[in-house]
């Protein structure tokens, strides 16, 4: 079975956005994005609650109940007391964004239950690339451009941009936030080197 994903905002594009990136980090899990409460179907148990402050306080009594389950988007520098429920400002810049999201993943999973694993894509854990583009992608996650990759490794600069090529083929996207949260999923690339 699946596991299920639900971001519950009225804001429709924080809503997508956030999606997106949860697909990324589980593309086999079901996120379904609802704006409001009233839209939840409460029998199904759901992995994780995406929800809006708003929501929260609305309905603390469903969710006080699914802390460990719940993540609350705040934007900026609200100050609620929200002791128990992990927190995730959504206004940050679109790296430290990823990020964040990324080492509170790593933090939450560390031993990830078969749900987790299968919905993250992860069965069998074997690499379609090779040493070479694995060793390129976490140069590129850490920020490094084509030419400093290529003095680091002491290969030509067309070389590197020919790795480049074929890992995003072989991988199915090509800018670097989806590139990044592969290499962290995967764990080629530590949360802190990026």
């Amino acid at each position: 079975m699946k596991p299920q994903i639900a971001i519950i905002t009225g804001n429709t594009l924080e809503a997508i956005g956030l999606e997106s990136i949860v697909r990324k980090m589980m593309p086999k899990a079901d996120v379904l994005l609802l704006s409001s409460f009233s839209a939840l179907d409460q029998s199904v148990g759901f992995f994780h609650f995406f929800i809006s402050s708003e929501t929260l306080l609305s309905h603390a009594q469903f969710f006080l109940q699914r802390k460990q389950q719940t993540i609350v988007l705040m934007h900026g520098e609200e100050t609620l007391p929200l002791q128990g429920f992990r927190t995730f400002n959504v206004r940050q810049p679109e790296d430290v964004l990823l990020r964040n999201i990324l080492q509170m993943a790593q933090a939450g999973h560390q031993h990830r239950p078969q749900p987790v694993l299968e919905a993250q894509g992860e069965m069998p854990r074997i690499s379609p690339l090779t040493p070479r583009e694995t060793e390129v992608l976490r140069l590129v996650v850490s920020g490094l451009l084509n030419k400093e990759i290529a003095d680091r490794l002491g290969v030509s600069l067309t070389t590197v941009i020919s790795h480049r090529k074929n890992l995003t083929a072989k991988l199915g996207f090509r800018s670097v936030s989806a590139l990044t949260i592969y290499a962290v999923t995967h764990g080629i690339a530590a949360v802190e080197e990026i």
